[in-house]
Protein backbone atom coordinates (compact mmCIF):
# COMPACT_ATOMS: atom_id res chain seq x y z
CA UNK A 1 0.00 0.00 0.00
CA UNK A 2 1.54 3.30 -1.09
CA UNK A 3 1.37 6.44 1.10
CA UNK A 4 -1.55 7.89 -0.83
CA UNK A 5 -3.68 4.78 -0.36
CA UNK A 6 -2.62 4.59 3.27
CA UNK A 7 -3.76 8.17 3.84
CA UNK A 8 -7.15 7.49 2.26
CA UNK A 9 -7.58 4.32 4.28
CA UNK A 10 -6.66 6.08 7.51
CA UNK A 11 -9.21 8.85 6.97
CA UNK A 12 -11.88 6.34 5.97
CA UNK A 13 -11.28 4.25 9.09
CA UNK A 14 -11.41 7.32 11.33
CA UNK A 15 -14.67 8.40 9.66
CA UNK A 16 -16.22 4.99 10.30
CA UNK A 17 -15.14 5.00 13.95
CA UNK A 18 -16.41 8.55 14.45
CA UNK A 19 -19.73 7.67 12.86
CA UNK A 20 -20.11 4.69 15.16
CA UNK A 21 -19.40 6.78 18.26
CA UNK A 22 -21.84 9.51 17.24
CA UNK A 23 -24.58 6.92 16.64
CA UNK A 24 -24.41 5.84 20.29
CA UNK A 25 -27.34 6.98 22.49
CA UNK A 26 -24.74 8.55 24.78
CA UNK A 27 -23.72 11.00 22.03
CA UNK A 28 -27.12 12.73 21.62
CA UNK A 29 -28.88 14.83 24.21
CA UNK A 30 -32.16 12.94 23.93
CA UNK A 31 -30.41 9.60 24.46
CA UNK A 32 -32.24 8.05 21.49
CA UNK A 33 -29.25 7.58 19.23
CA UNK A 34 -28.64 9.15 15.83
CA UNK A 35 -29.38 7.98 12.31
CA UNK A 36 -26.43 6.92 10.19
CA UNK A 37 -26.61 9.81 7.69
CA UNK A 38 -26.53 12.49 10.41
CA UNK A 39 -23.73 10.73 12.29
CA UNK A 40 -21.71 10.14 9.10
CA UNK A 41 -22.14 13.71 7.90
CA UNK A 42 -21.05 15.15 11.26
CA UNK A 43 -18.12 12.75 11.62
CA UNK A 44 -16.76 13.45 8.13
CA UNK A 45 -17.33 17.19 8.51
CA UNK A 46 -15.34 17.18 11.76
CA UNK A 47 -12.63 14.83 10.53
CA UNK A 48 -12.23 16.80 7.30
CA UNK A 49 -12.22 20.03 9.38
CA UNK A 50 -15.08 21.46 7.35
CA UNK A 51 -17.77 22.69 9.74
CA UNK A 52 -20.92 22.00 7.73
CA UNK A 53 -23.65 20.61 9.98
CA UNK A 54 -27.09 19.09 9.57
CA UNK A 55 -27.95 19.42 13.29
CA UNK A 56 -27.15 22.07 15.87
CA UNK A 57 -23.83 21.08 17.47
CA UNK A 58 -24.68 22.50 20.89
CA UNK A 59 -28.37 21.61 20.90
CA UNK A 60 -28.24 18.09 19.46
CA UNK A 61 -25.02 16.51 20.69
CA UNK A 62 -24.40 15.73 24.35
CA UNK A 63 -21.16 16.49 26.14
CA UNK A 64 -19.81 13.13 25.00
CA UNK A 65 -20.87 13.82 21.43
CA UNK A 66 -19.19 17.23 21.47
CA UNK A 67 -15.99 15.66 22.76
CA UNK A 68 -16.11 13.12 19.91
CA UNK A 69 -16.54 15.98 17.43
CA UNK A 70 -13.61 17.85 18.98
CA UNK A 71 -11.34 14.79 18.87
CA UNK A 72 -12.22 14.21 15.22
CA UNK A 73 -11.37 17.84 14.47
CA UNK A 74 -7.99 17.54 16.17
CA UNK A 75 -7.19 14.23 14.52
CA UNK A 76 -8.32 15.45 11.12
CA UNK A 77 -6.36 18.69 11.39
CA UNK A 78 -3.19 16.97 12.38
CA UNK A 79 -3.61 14.24 9.83
CA UNK A 80 -4.22 10.58 10.40
CA UNK A 81 -0.85 9.56 9.05
CA UNK A 82 1.01 12.37 10.79
CA UNK A 83 -0.60 11.40 14.12
CA UNK A 84 0.21 7.72 13.69
CA UNK A 85 3.80 8.53 12.75
CA UNK A 86 4.19 10.85 15.74
CA UNK A 87 3.00 8.09 18.07
CA UNK A 88 5.57 5.82 16.47
CA UNK A 89 8.30 8.38 17.18
CA UNK A 90 7.27 8.78 20.80
CA UNK A 91 6.93 5.06 21.49
CA UNK A 92 9.58 3.39 19.34
CA UNK A 93 11.90 6.36 18.79
CA UNK A 94 12.23 5.31 15.19
CA UNK A 95 10.38 5.47 11.89
CA UNK A 96 10.58 2.96 9.08
CA UNK A 97 10.87 4.17 5.50
CA UNK A 98 7.23 3.31 4.80
CA UNK A 99 6.10 5.28 7.85
CA UNK A 100 8.23 8.25 6.80
CA UNK A 101 6.78 8.23 3.29
CA UNK A 102 3.24 7.96 4.62
CA UNK A 103 3.77 10.89 6.97
CA UNK A 104 5.43 12.90 4.22
CA UNK A 105 2.42 12.32 1.97
CA UNK A 106 0.13 13.75 4.65
CA UNK A 107 2.27 16.64 5.92
CA UNK A 108 3.74 17.41 2.47
CA UNK A 109 7.24 17.79 3.90
CA UNK A 110 9.98 18.19 1.33
CA UNK A 111 12.03 15.11 2.21
CA UNK A 112 11.46 11.93 4.23
CA UNK A 113 14.47 12.75 6.38
CA UNK A 114 12.64 15.78 7.80
CA UNK A 115 9.55 13.86 8.87
CA UNK A 116 10.57 13.10 12.45
CA UNK A 117 11.42 16.72 13.29
CA UNK A 118 8.36 17.95 11.40
CA UNK A 119 5.97 15.72 13.31
CA UNK A 120 7.29 16.76 16.71
CA UNK A 121 7.21 20.38 15.62
CA UNK A 122 3.64 20.01 14.34
CA UNK A 123 2.53 18.72 17.73
CA UNK A 124 4.27 21.53 19.58
CA UNK A 125 2.95 24.22 17.26
CA UNK A 126 -0.59 22.91 17.50
CA UNK A 127 -0.56 22.73 21.27
CA UNK A 128 1.02 26.16 21.74
CA UNK A 129 -1.33 28.01 19.38
CA UNK A 130 -4.40 26.21 20.67
CA UNK A 131 -3.42 26.76 24.31
CA UNK A 132 -2.78 30.49 23.86
CA UNK A 133 -6.01 30.99 21.92
CA UNK A 134 -8.00 28.94 24.44
CA UNK A 135 -6.63 30.99 27.34
CA UNK A 136 -7.57 34.31 25.73
CA UNK A 137 -11.05 33.11 24.83
CA UNK A 138 -11.67 31.53 28.23
CA UNK A 139 -10.74 34.74 30.04
CA UNK A 140 -13.05 36.73 27.79
CA UNK A 141 -15.96 34.31 28.21
CA UNK A 142 -15.53 34.34 31.99
CA UNK A 143 -15.01 38.07 32.50
CA UNK A 144 -17.01 39.54 29.64
CA UNK A 145 -19.99 37.21 29.51
CA UNK A 146 -20.22 35.83 33.03
CA UNK A 147 -19.63 32.21 32.10
CA UNK A 148 -18.62 29.90 34.97
CA UNK A 149 -14.94 29.03 34.89
CA UNK A 150 -15.40 25.36 33.82
CA UNK A 151 -17.82 26.40 31.05
CA UNK A 152 -15.49 29.24 29.94
CA UNK A 153 -12.56 26.84 29.76
CA UNK A 154 -14.57 24.37 27.68
CA UNK A 155 -15.73 27.10 25.31
CA UNK A 156 -12.17 28.37 24.99
CA UNK A 157 -10.67 24.94 24.30
CA UNK A 158 -13.39 23.90 21.85
CA UNK A 159 -13.28 27.06 19.76
CA UNK A 160 -9.48 27.35 19.80
CA UNK A 161 -9.08 23.81 18.45
CA UNK A 162 -11.87 24.42 15.96
CA UNK A 163 -10.22 27.67 14.83
CA UNK A 164 -6.62 26.46 14.55
CA UNK A 165 -7.74 23.43 12.59
CA UNK A 166 -9.92 25.63 10.35
CA UNK A 167 -12.97 23.54 11.26
CA UNK A 168 -15.52 26.24 12.05
CA UNK A 169 -17.61 24.21 14.49
CA UNK A 170 -19.17 26.46 17.14
CA UNK A 171 -21.22 25.78 20.26
CA UNK A 172 -23.92 28.31 19.36
CA UNK A 173 -26.62 27.79 16.77
CA UNK A 174 -25.80 31.17 15.18
CA UNK A 175 -22.06 30.46 15.14
CA UNK A 176 -20.33 33.69 16.32
CA UNK A 177 -22.87 36.30 15.22
CA UNK A 178 -23.51 37.31 18.82
CA UNK A 179 -19.82 38.30 19.07
CA UNK A 180 -19.63 40.14 15.75
CA UNK A 181 -18.43 43.38 17.36
CA UNK A 182 -16.24 41.83 20.08
CA UNK A 183 -12.55 42.00 19.05
CA UNK A 184 -11.52 39.84 22.03
CA UNK A 185 -13.42 36.94 20.49
CA UNK A 186 -13.12 37.58 16.76
CA UNK A 187 -9.44 38.55 16.51
CA UNK A 188 -7.94 35.60 18.48
CA UNK A 189 -10.06 33.19 16.44
CA UNK A 190 -8.98 34.94 13.22
CA UNK A 191 -5.32 34.72 14.24
CA UNK A 192 -5.61 30.99 14.98
CA UNK A 193 -7.35 30.41 11.65
CA UNK A 194 -4.62 32.26 9.73
CA UNK A 195 -1.76 30.50 11.53
CA UNK A 196 -3.30 27.09 11.02
CA UNK A 197 -4.02 27.84 7.37
CA UNK A 198 -0.44 28.84 6.47
CA UNK A 199 0.86 25.31 6.67
CA UNK A 200 3.42 23.75 8.97
CA UNK A 201 6.45 23.96 6.61
CA UNK A 202 5.84 27.69 6.25
CA UNK A 203 5.50 28.17 10.02
CA UNK A 204 8.74 26.32 10.68
CA UNK A 205 10.61 28.35 8.09
CA UNK A 206 9.20 31.62 9.39
CA UNK A 207 10.32 30.69 12.87
CA UNK A 208 13.86 30.05 11.66
CA UNK A 209 14.21 32.98 9.25
CA UNK A 210 11.49 35.45 10.17
CA UNK A 211 13.75 38.48 9.72
CA UNK A 212 15.52 37.18 6.63
CA UNK A 213 12.96 36.87 3.82
CA UNK A 214 15.77 36.38 1.33
CA UNK A 215 16.38 32.97 2.88
CA UNK A 216 12.76 31.86 2.54
CA UNK A 217 12.01 29.06 0.13
CA UNK A 218 9.89 29.73 -2.94
CA UNK A 219 7.00 27.86 -1.32
CA UNK A 220 7.09 30.12 1.73
CA UNK A 221 7.34 33.29 -0.36
CA UNK A 222 4.37 32.36 -2.53
CA UNK A 223 2.27 31.24 0.44
CA UNK A 224 2.95 34.34 2.53
CA UNK A 225 2.48 36.76 -0.36
CA UNK A 226 -0.65 35.02 -1.66
CA UNK A 227 -2.19 34.78 1.80
CA UNK A 228 -1.46 38.45 2.52
CA UNK A 229 -3.07 39.56 -0.74
CA UNK A 230 -6.18 37.44 -0.20
CA UNK A 231 -6.49 38.62 3.40
CA UNK A 232 -6.84 42.13 2.02
CA UNK A 233 -9.03 41.25 -0.95
CA UNK A 234 -11.50 39.17 1.06
CA UNK A 235 -12.43 41.79 3.68
CA UNK A 236 -12.55 44.53 1.03
CA UNK A 237 -15.01 42.50 -1.05
CA UNK A 238 -17.24 41.79 1.94
CA UNK A 239 -17.18 45.37 3.22
CA UNK A 240 -17.87 46.92 -0.18
CA UNK A 241 -20.71 44.58 -1.08
CA UNK A 242 -22.33 44.34 2.36
CA UNK A 243 -21.67 47.81 3.83
CA UNK A 244 -25.25 49.02 3.40
CA UNK A 245 -27.00 45.67 3.78
CA UNK A 246 -29.12 46.06 6.95
CA UNK A 247 -29.29 42.29 7.41
CA UNK A 248 -25.51 41.91 7.66
CA UNK A 249 -23.10 44.84 8.16
CA UNK A 250 -25.52 47.73 7.66
CA UNK A 251 -27.00 47.58 11.17
CA UNK A 252 -23.60 47.79 12.91
CA UNK A 253 -21.50 50.81 13.86
CA UNK A 254 -18.58 51.73 11.62
CA UNK A 255 -15.99 49.97 13.84
CA UNK A 256 -18.36 47.01 14.08
CA UNK A 257 -18.75 46.89 10.30
CA UNK A 258 -14.99 46.95 9.81
CA UNK A 259 -14.43 44.17 12.36
CA UNK A 260 -17.26 41.99 11.04
CA UNK A 261 -16.22 42.62 7.44
CA UNK A 262 -12.62 41.71 8.20
CA UNK A 263 -13.65 38.58 10.09
CA UNK A 264 -16.05 37.43 7.39
CA UNK A 265 -13.55 38.18 4.65
CA UNK A 266 -10.90 35.97 6.24
CA UNK A 267 -13.14 33.02 7.14
CA UNK A 268 -13.63 31.72 3.58
CA UNK A 269 -9.95 30.69 3.69
CA UNK A 270 -11.10 28.22 5.07
CA UNK A 271 -12.85 28.24 8.46
CA UNK A 272 -16.61 28.01 8.73
CA UNK A 273 -17.21 30.56 11.48
CA UNK A 274 -19.52 33.44 10.65
CA UNK A 275 -20.21 36.65 12.54
CA UNK A 276 -23.01 37.77 10.21
CA UNK A 277 -25.93 35.88 8.71
CA UNK A 278 -24.58 34.23 5.55
CA UNK A 279 -28.10 33.58 4.25
CA UNK A 280 -28.79 37.34 4.17
CA UNK A 281 -25.73 38.22 2.10
CA UNK A 282 -25.99 39.48 -1.47
CA UNK A 283 -25.51 37.02 -4.31
CA UNK A 284 -22.42 38.95 -5.41
CA UNK A 285 -20.86 38.39 -1.97
CA UNK A 286 -21.61 34.69 -2.22
CA UNK A 287 -19.85 34.56 -5.58
CA UNK A 288 -16.81 36.38 -4.23
CA UNK A 289 -16.72 33.99 -1.29
CA UNK A 290 -16.93 31.06 -3.70
CA UNK A 291 -13.69 32.21 -5.32
CA UNK A 292 -11.95 32.69 -1.97
CA UNK A 293 -13.13 29.31 -0.71
CA UNK A 294 -12.01 27.52 -3.85
CA UNK A 295 -8.50 29.02 -3.61
CA UNK A 296 -8.25 28.13 0.07
CA UNK A 297 -5.14 28.40 2.25
CA UNK A 298 -1.59 27.10 2.42
CA UNK A 299 -0.38 23.61 1.59
CA UNK A 300 0.30 21.21 4.48
CA UNK A 301 -1.89 23.30 6.75
CA UNK A 302 -5.38 22.83 8.11
CA UNK A 303 -7.02 24.90 5.36
CA UNK A 304 -8.68 23.43 2.27
CA UNK A 305 -9.25 24.52 -1.31
CA UNK A 306 -6.84 24.01 -4.18
CA UNK A 307 -4.28 25.98 -2.10
CA UNK A 308 -2.74 29.40 -2.51
CA UNK A 309 0.42 28.05 -4.13
CA UNK A 310 -1.60 26.18 -6.76
CA UNK A 311 -3.45 29.37 -7.64
CA UNK A 312 -0.16 31.32 -7.70
CA UNK A 313 1.44 28.81 -10.06
CA UNK A 314 -1.53 29.00 -12.43
CA UNK A 315 -1.41 32.80 -12.34
CA UNK A 316 2.31 32.77 -13.09
CA UNK A 317 1.73 30.41 -16.01
CA UNK A 318 -0.80 32.83 -17.48
CA UNK A 319 1.57 35.77 -17.04
CA UNK A 320 4.50 33.92 -18.62
CA UNK A 321 2.33 32.83 -21.55
CA UNK A 322 1.07 36.37 -22.08
CA UNK A 323 4.66 37.62 -22.15
CA UNK A 324 5.74 34.88 -24.54
CA UNK A 325 8.25 33.47 -22.06
CA UNK A 326 9.24 29.84 -22.46
CA UNK A 327 9.42 29.25 -18.71
CA UNK A 328 7.45 30.59 -15.75
CA UNK A 329 9.74 32.37 -13.30
CA UNK A 330 9.24 34.10 -9.97
CA UNK A 331 11.62 35.42 -7.28
CA UNK A 332 14.60 34.40 -9.41
CA UNK A 333 13.46 30.79 -9.74
CA UNK A 334 12.03 28.76 -12.63
CA UNK A 335 8.96 26.65 -11.97
CA UNK A 336 9.56 23.06 -13.18
CA UNK A 337 7.27 21.63 -15.85
CA UNK A 338 5.92 18.83 -13.63
CA UNK A 339 4.73 21.55 -11.22
CA UNK A 340 2.70 23.07 -14.09
CA UNK A 341 0.95 19.75 -14.70
CA UNK A 342 0.29 19.17 -11.02
CA UNK A 343 -1.27 22.62 -10.53
CA UNK A 344 -3.46 22.20 -13.62
CA UNK A 345 -4.54 18.73 -12.50
CA UNK A 346 -5.50 19.88 -9.00
CA UNK A 347 -7.42 22.90 -10.27
CA UNK A 348 -9.26 21.11 -13.07
CA UNK A 349 -10.19 18.13 -10.89
CA UNK A 350 -11.52 20.60 -8.33
CA UNK A 351 -13.53 22.45 -10.96
CA UNK A 352 -14.89 19.17 -12.25
CA UNK A 353 -15.95 17.99 -8.80
CA UNK A 354 -17.65 21.30 -7.98
CA UNK A 355 -19.46 21.68 -11.31
CA UNK A 356 -20.67 18.08 -11.40
CA UNK A 357 -21.93 18.19 -7.82
CA UNK A 358 -23.66 21.53 -8.35
CA UNK A 359 -25.42 20.18 -11.44
CA UNK A 360 -26.67 17.15 -9.50
CA UNK A 361 -28.00 19.22 -6.60
CA UNK A 362 -29.67 21.79 -8.83
CA UNK A 363 -31.38 19.00 -10.75
CA UNK A 364 -32.53 17.11 -7.65
CA UNK A 365 -33.44 19.92 -5.23
CA UNK A 366 -35.50 23.12 -5.28
CA UNK A 367 -32.66 25.45 -4.34
CA UNK A 368 -31.24 28.06 -6.76
CA UNK A 369 -27.82 27.77 -8.32
CA UNK A 370 -26.13 30.48 -6.26
CA UNK A 371 -27.00 28.77 -2.97
CA UNK A 372 -26.14 25.31 -4.26
CA UNK A 373 -22.81 26.50 -5.66
CA UNK A 374 -21.94 28.15 -2.34
CA UNK A 375 -22.71 24.91 -0.48
CA UNK A 376 -20.78 22.72 -2.91
CA UNK A 377 -17.67 24.91 -2.94
CA UNK A 378 -17.80 25.16 0.85
CA UNK A 379 -17.87 21.37 1.13
CA UNK A 380 -15.12 20.73 -1.42
CA UNK A 381 -12.88 23.44 0.03
CA UNK A 382 -13.60 22.16 3.58
CA UNK A 383 -14.76 25.63 4.65
CA UNK A 384 -18.06 24.99 6.40
CA UNK A 385 -19.83 28.26 5.63
CA UNK A 386 -23.44 27.74 4.58
CA UNK A 387 -26.43 29.70 3.35
CA UNK A 388 -28.57 27.50 5.58
CA UNK A 389 -29.66 24.79 3.15
CA UNK A 390 -27.42 21.92 4.35
CA UNK A 391 -29.96 20.46 6.77
CA UNK A 392 -32.74 20.82 4.18
CA UNK A 393 -30.98 18.76 1.53
CA UNK A 394 -32.29 15.21 0.94
CA UNK A 395 -30.15 12.34 2.26
CA UNK A 396 -28.68 11.82 -1.21
CA UNK A 397 -27.60 15.46 -1.36
CA UNK A 398 -26.04 15.27 2.09
CA UNK A 399 -24.11 12.13 1.12
CA UNK A 400 -22.86 13.98 -1.95
CA UNK A 401 -21.50 16.71 0.31
CA UNK A 402 -19.88 14.01 2.47
CA UNK A 403 -18.03 12.74 -0.61
CA UNK A 404 -16.97 16.28 -1.51
CA UNK A 405 -15.65 16.95 2.00
CA UNK A 406 -13.67 13.71 1.94
CA UNK A 407 -12.29 14.53 -1.50
CA UNK A 408 -11.40 18.07 -0.47
CA UNK A 409 -9.54 16.98 2.66
CA UNK A 410 -7.58 14.10 1.19
CA UNK A 411 -6.76 16.06 -1.93
CA UNK A 412 -7.70 15.45 -5.52
CA UNK A 413 -4.23 14.30 -6.54
CA UNK A 414 -3.89 12.04 -3.49
CA UNK A 415 -7.26 10.47 -4.14
CA UNK A 416 -6.53 9.97 -7.82
CA UNK A 417 -3.20 8.33 -6.94
CA UNK A 418 -4.84 6.10 -4.34
CA UNK A 419 -7.44 4.90 -6.84
CA UNK A 420 -4.89 4.16 -9.54
CA UNK A 421 -4.17 0.44 -9.73
CA UNK A 422 -0.55 0.80 -10.76
CA UNK A 423 1.86 3.18 -12.42
CA UNK A 424 3.28 2.40 -15.85
CA UNK A 425 6.56 4.19 -16.55
CA UNK A 426 7.07 4.76 -20.27
CA UNK A 427 10.47 3.74 -21.60
CA UNK A 428 10.13 5.65 -24.85
CA UNK A 429 8.94 9.06 -26.09
CA UNK A 430 6.45 9.51 -28.92
CA UNK A 431 6.92 12.15 -31.65
CA UNK A 432 5.70 15.61 -30.65
CA UNK A 433 2.91 17.36 -32.54
CA UNK A 434 1.07 20.57 -31.70
CA UNK A 435 -2.66 21.10 -31.74
CA UNK A 436 -4.62 24.34 -31.98
CA UNK A 437 -5.44 25.81 -28.57
CA UNK A 438 -8.14 28.44 -28.15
Amino acid sequence: MNPARLTIAGFALAAVLGTGLLMLPLASQDGQGTDVVTALFTAVSALCVTGLVVVDTAGFWSGFGQVVVLVLIQVGGFGIMALASLLGVLVARRLGLRGQLAAAAETKTLSPGDVRLILVGVARTSLVVEAVTAAVLAVRFATGYGEPVPRALWLGVFHSISAFNNAGFALWSDSLTRFSTDPWICLPITAAVVVGGLGFPVLFELRRHLRAPSRWSLHTKLTVLGSAVLMVVGPVVVCVLEWRNPATLGSLSVPGRLLAGFFQGVMPRTAGFNSVDIAQMNSATWLGSDVLMFIGGGSAGTAGGIKVTTFAVLLLLIVSEARGDEDATVFGRTLPRNLHRQALSVALLGVGAVVTSAMVLVATTRFPLDQVLYEVVSAFATVGLSTGITAQLPPGGQLLLVALMFLGRTGTITLATALALRSRPRLYQLPAERTIVG
